[in-house]
C-alpha cells in the first residue's frame, strides 16, 4: 500500500524510529600518512597540482585497515580497522558507525523522555503531559507486572465471546483499529493512479514470522526457527491460563492458520510490482469476491460507510482468506485473535512475556542479552507519540542552519540530475523532457513538518501503561481512516523528527530527510565537502534516484502510477537494470546465502545513482572553491578519496549470521559490504581515485560495468 522509500535499513524497525543510524567518527587532530594507493596521475604537472596535506575532521584514519589494497575490497580498507575494534554488543544483532549517532540521539531523547516523566504537573491535553505519562507508565515495570493481565482481560473477553462469524468480523474490526496485524491489512492512502485522491486499500497481513517463506522452507533453519516460534507460542498460552495440553493445542492451531495464510501470500519480489498490486474494485464487488471479510460490517464501524471503490492489494490472498475465516473452526480463529492481541503486547504485560519474547527474537536476531527497557520504550514512544515528542526534540536537538545547509546540498544534487538525465546517450528527448519535468515537480522537506499532527483527541494518563498503548493505536488508526475523502494533506510526513533515515513516497513525488539523520557521518558542518557529499549528498541523491528507480520510474511528476517512457527507453532502463541485479545476486554474504538482487533492486539503483550524482555535484563544488588552484589533502587524502572515504564510513557494520540471513530473506537493502563496494565496483571515478588498474578486485570489466543515472 505504501509508496515510500527509506535510505537506510527497514529490517526490525521499531514504529518511527528506524533500526539503522550512524556514528559521529572521530576527528584526526594530526596529519597522516597518505593511504596506501596514491591517485593515478599521468604526468608531472599533474602530481604538481596536489595541494597541501592538511588535519583533516569527518574521517578517522585510525578506521583505515592500510594492510588491505583499496582496489581489492574498499569496505576493509576503508574500515577494517574499526571492524576490529568494535565487536557485537550482547545487546545487538548488529553494531555499525550509525549507533553512535542513534545512542547520541537517544540520550538527548532519553533526557527529554526522563524530564517529561518527572513532571507531574504539567497541562492536561499538552505535549508534555502526553509524552511524559506514556513514558512514565512505560518504564513502571512494577507496576505494569502488578497489573497482570488486569487491562488485557477486557480485550480477551471480547474475542472469547464471539459466538458466529459475524461476531468474528465484529473482532477483526476491532484488531485494525488496535493495530494487531491479524488476517488482513486494511488503511487509507494516496490512489497510486489518481494522487489526488485518497483511496481505501486492502492487503495481506496475518502473520507472525517476518516473512511467508519462514513458514513454507524446509531448511533447518527454517525449521529451528518454526520449533522456536512454537515455543514461544506454547509459553504465552500458558501464562495466559491455559494448561500445557491446551496451549501446545492452540500454538498448533495459530501455526496451522498462519501457515495456510504464507501458502497464499506473495513473495517480497512479486510486492514490488505496483501494477499487479493495483486492483481497483467497488466495494460491493470486493463484498462479493470476499464474502467473509466482512466489509458491509467492517467499514461503516471504522468510519468508511462513504466509500465506494477499495484497491485490493493481493486478490488471491484475501479470496483465500475469506475462504478460511468461514471454512476454519471458529474457535481456531478466536485463539488466533488472542495471539495476534498478546503478542502485539508484550512489552506492556508482566516482564514474563516480556522475556519469552525476547528468547524467540535471539533465535532470530543472534542477541545475547535483551536491550535496556529505557531503550525499548524510548523507541515505542517516538512509536506512539512521533509528532508531539518530536516537537520536543527538535526544540533542543536541531540547528536551523543545518536545513540551510542541507537545502543547499539538495539544490546541487537536484541540478547535478537533471545534467545527467539531458546528457544521457541511452535516452530519447521525449523521456528525457517527462524526466526532467518529475526532477523539478519534487517536493523537499527537512527536519520536522510545517504543520505538526493535532493530537487533542488522544488521551494518555498514569493509570495504566497497556491502555495508553491502546489509546495510542485507535488514535492513530483513527487519524489515518479519517483521511478518507479529505483534500491530500502534502504536508504529512511518514517518519518522525529524531529519525537516523531519509525517504522518497512516489505518490506526493517528495525526498524527505528527518532532523536525526542531519549528523555525523552523514553530515558535519566542521568537515570538508567532500566527506558531507560522500555521506550526507549520497543520502540526498539515493532519494531522488528513488524517484527514477526500477519502481520509481513507474509515477509520473504528479505521482500517478503512469507510463511515460517510450517503449525503447523502458528496453534499455531494465537492461541496465538487470546488470545491476545480476551483479548484486552473485553476491554472498554467508555460506550458501545469497543477496536477492531482484528484492533489493530498488535500493542497488539509488545506491548506483546517489553515488553519482554527489560526486557529480562535488566536482562542481571543488571546481567553484578551487577553480584550477591545487586542492587540499585533508589527512593526505585527495577531495575525491574523501569523497569515497565518507561513503564507506556510513556503511561499515559488524553483524551476525542471523541477522544477515534475516537481512537477506526480507530487507530491500543489501548487506553492508555491498551497499560500500557494489556502486564503486562500477564507477571509474573510484579507481581512479584510488589507481586501481584494470585486473583489480574492485574493477568490473567495461562491458560489465552497469550505469544508468
Amino acid at each position: 500500500m505504501t509508496s515510500q522509500r527509506t535510505f537506510l535499513l527497514t529490517l526490525g524497525t521499531a514504529a518511527g524510529l528506524a533500526l539503522a543510524g550512524c556514528a559521529a567518527s572521530t576527528p584526526a587532530t594530526t596529519a597522516t600518512t597518505p593511504p596506501a594507493a596514491t591517485p593515478a596521475t599521468t604526468d608531472a604537472s599533474a602530481t604538481a597540482q596536489l595541494g597541501p596535506v592538511l588535519p583533516g575532521v569527518g574521517i578517522d584514519p585510525a578506521n583505515i585497515d592500510k594492510s588491505v589494497n583499496p582496489c581489492d575490497d574498499f569496505f576493509q580498507y576503508a574500515s577494517g580497522t574499526w571492524l576490529k575494534n568494535n565487536p557485537i554488543p550482547a545487546a545487538e544483532s548488529r553494531w555499525s558507525s550509525w549507533n553512535g549517532l542513534i545512542n547520541q540521539n537517544e540520550a538527548v531523547m532519553r533526557q527529554i523522555l526522563e524530564t517529561s516523566a518527572a513532571n507531574k504537573t504539567a497541562a492536561k491535553g499538552t505535549n508534555l503531559q502526553k509524552v511524559g505519562d506514556y513514558y512514565a507508565t512505560a518504564m513502571d515495570s512494577v507496576a505494569i507486572d502488578k497489573a497482570g493481565l488486569k487491562y488485557l482481560q477486557p480485550e480477551l473477553n471480547r474475542i472469547n465471546a464471539v459466538k458466529d462469524l459475524r461476531g468474528l468480523q465484529t473482532e477483526l474490526v476491532r484488531a485494525q483499529r488496535l493495530q494487531t496485524r491479524s488476517v488482513f491489512g486494511l488503511g487509507v492512502n494516496q490512489d497510486r493512479k489518481k494522487s489526488d485522491e485518497y483511496a481505501l486499500y486492502l492487503s495481506q497481513g496475518g502473520l507472525s514470522l517476518p516473512d511467508r517463506d519462514y513458514y513454507l522452507k524446509d531448511d533447518a533453519r527454517s525449521k529451528a526457527i518454526r520449533t522456536a516460534y512454537n515455543t514461544y507460542l506454547t509459553n504465552t498460552f500458558k501464562m495466559l491460563g491455559e494448561s500445557p495440553a491446551i496451549a501446545a493445542k492452540s500454538a498448533a492451531t495459530v501455526l496451522r492458520l498462519e501457515t495456510r495464510l504464507a501458502k497464499a501470500s506473495k513473495d517480497r519480489v512479486a510486492l514490488r510490482d505496483p501494477y499487479a498490486n493495483y486492483n481497483k474494485m467497488t466495494v460491493a464487488e470486493a463484498a462479493q469476491k470476499y464474502p467473509n471479510l466482512g466489509l458491509p460490517v467492517m467499514l461503516p464501524a471504522l468510519g468508511l460507510s462513504s466509500a465506494k471503490e477499495v484497491i485490493v492489494g493481493q486478490p488471491e490472498f484475501l479470496q483465500e482468506a475469506s475462504t478460511a475465516l468461514k471454512q476454519e473452526p471458529l474457535g481456531d480463529w478466536k485463539t488466533y485473535l488472542r495471539w495476534h492481541l498478546t503478542s502485539s503486547l508484550m512489552s506492556a504485560l508482566p516482564q514474563s512475556f516480556g522475556d519469552e519474547s525476547f528468547r524467540f527474537q535471539q533465535v532470530l536476531s543472534g542477541a545475547k542479552q535483551q536491550q535496556p527497557r529505557w531503550k525499548r520504550m524510548l523507541r515505542a514512544t517516538d512509536g506512539a507519540l512521533g509528532e508531539a515528542f518530536g516537537q520536543l526534540y527538535v526544540d533542543k536537538a536541531f540547528a536551523p542552519e543545518t536545513k540551510v545547509k542541507a537545502q543547499q546540498m539538495v539544490a546541487n544534487i537536484k541540478e547535478a540530475m537533471g545534467e545527467h538525465i539531458r546528457g544521457l546517450e541511452w535516452m530519447s528527448a521525449a523521456t528525457k523532457e517527462e524526466a526532467l519535468k518529475k526532477l523539478n515537480a519534487f517536493t523537499v522537506k527537512i527536519g520536522y513538518p510545517d504543520k505538526w499532527k493535532d493530537y487533542s483527541a488522544l488521551s494518555m494518563s498514569r493509570e495504566s501503561y497497556l491502555k495508553n498503548v491502546l489509546a495510542a493505536r485507535e488514535w492513530e488508526s483513527k487519524d489515518n481512516l479519517s483521511r478518507y475523502g479529505k483534500p491530500i494533506d502534502r504536508e504529512v510526513w511518514g517518519m518522525t523528527p529524531p529519525t537516523v533515515n531519509a525517504y522518497y513516497n512516489s505518490s506526493l513525488n517528495e525526498i524527505v530527510f528527518p532532523a536525526g539523520i542531519m549528523q555525523p557521518p552523514f553530515f558535519d558542518p566542521k568537515a570538508d565537502d567532500a566527506v558531507n557529499y560522500g555521506g550526507m549528498g549520497a543520502v540526498i541523491g539515493h532519494e531522488i534516484t528513488h524517484g527514477f528507480d526500477d519502481r520509481g520510474r513507474q509515477s509520473d511528476a504528479q505521482g500517478n502510477l503512469r507510463d511515460w517512457w517510450t517503449k525503447e527507453d523502458a528496453a534499455e532502463f531494465t537492461k541496465r537494470a538487470d546488470m545491476v541485479g545480476a551483479q548484486y545476486s552473485a553476491f554472498q554474504p554467508l555460506d550458501s546465502v545469497f543477496v536477492n538482487g531482484k528484492l533489493t533492486m530498488g535500493e542497488n539503483l539509488a545506491d548506483f545513482g546517489g553515488l553519482a550524482l554527489a560526486y557529480s555535484a562535488l566536482e562542481k563544488e571543488l571546481q567553484k572553491k578551487y577553480g584550477s588552484n591545487p586542492r587540499p589533502r585533508y589527512d593526505g587524502f585527495t577531495p575525491e578519496q574523501r569523497f569515497f572515504l565518507g561513503w564507506a564510513q556510513v556503511w561499515r557494520t559488524n553483524a551476525r549470521p542471523e541477522y544477515i540471513r534475516q537481512q537477506v530473506l526480507t530487507d530491500p537493502h543489501s548487506p553492508a559490504q555491498y551497499r560500500t563496494n557494489g556502486p564503486l565496483m562500477n564507477m571509474p571515478q573510484f579507481y581512479e581515485a584510488f589507481g586501481c588498474k584494470e585486473d583489480a578486485k574492485m574493477v568490473r570489466a567495461q562491458n560489465q560495468r552497469a550505469n544508468i543515472w
